[in-house]
């Protein structure tokens, strides 16, 4: 049922860009760009690439549906992110001169897999920031001094006040066991 009420809802969007609304255009724009964005940045792109690609795709949108003979069966979402795929892996393809694919090699990855994946991908990093945010002091300078700013535990031992680097691996370790509790407390819930 919500799968029918967001094709409706998508299918209401595409009548918007056929009379060329704003809304419509920053709706889309904004509930799929982000999508497409990971993926090409994740393939060695840059964001500037991942706008250019979008805005090809929105053009080949706006063109179909001004036709009159589009008719979408899938989620916008799904549309958007196979016709970026496409005209990326056709730049990769033109800009380094690679070989081109086989039809069935672009297909190796569905995009409704891929972006399931993203979405999930997505939503385990926020519950992290979530949890992250609510870990407290200093359990959360300590982690983030060892993994983002890649610290030595001699180094947390003496910013902390810590006797030896083992003191601050067993802060680090509690610390850790914390994060995952929070975590996980919030993710079984959210399922």
């Amino acid at each position: 049922m919500k799968q029918q009420q967001d094709i409706t809802r998508d299918r209401e969007l595409l009548l918007g860009l056929a009379r060329s609304d704003d809304k419509s255009l920053e709706t889309i724009y904004s509930e799929n760009f982000p999508a497409v964005l990971r993926m090409i940045l994740q393939y060695n792109g840059s964001e500037e690439d991942a706008k250019d690609v979008f805005q090809e795709a929105v053009i080949v949108l706006y063109e179909k549906v001004c036709e009159g003979s589009f008719t979408l069966t899938s989620r916008l979402k799904t549309f958007l992110y196979s016709v970026c795929r496409h005209i990326w892996l056709k730049k990769v393809q033109q800009t380094y001169g690679l070989y081109a694919l086989h039809p069935e090699m672009e297909e190796v990855i569905p995009a409704d897999d891929t972006l399931d994946e993203h979405a999930a991908r997505d939503e385990q990093f926020r519950i992290m920031e979530g949890a992250m945010g609510n870990i407290g002091e200093p359990c959360k300078t300590i982690l983030e001094d060892y993994y983002l700013h890649k610290k030595s535990m001699q180094e947390i031992a003496d910013k902390f006040g810590y006797t030896n680097a083992e003191n601050a691996k067993n802060q680090k370790y509690k610390c850790l066991m914390r994060l995952k509790k929070l975590f996980f407390d919030k993710y079984n819930t959210s399922l």
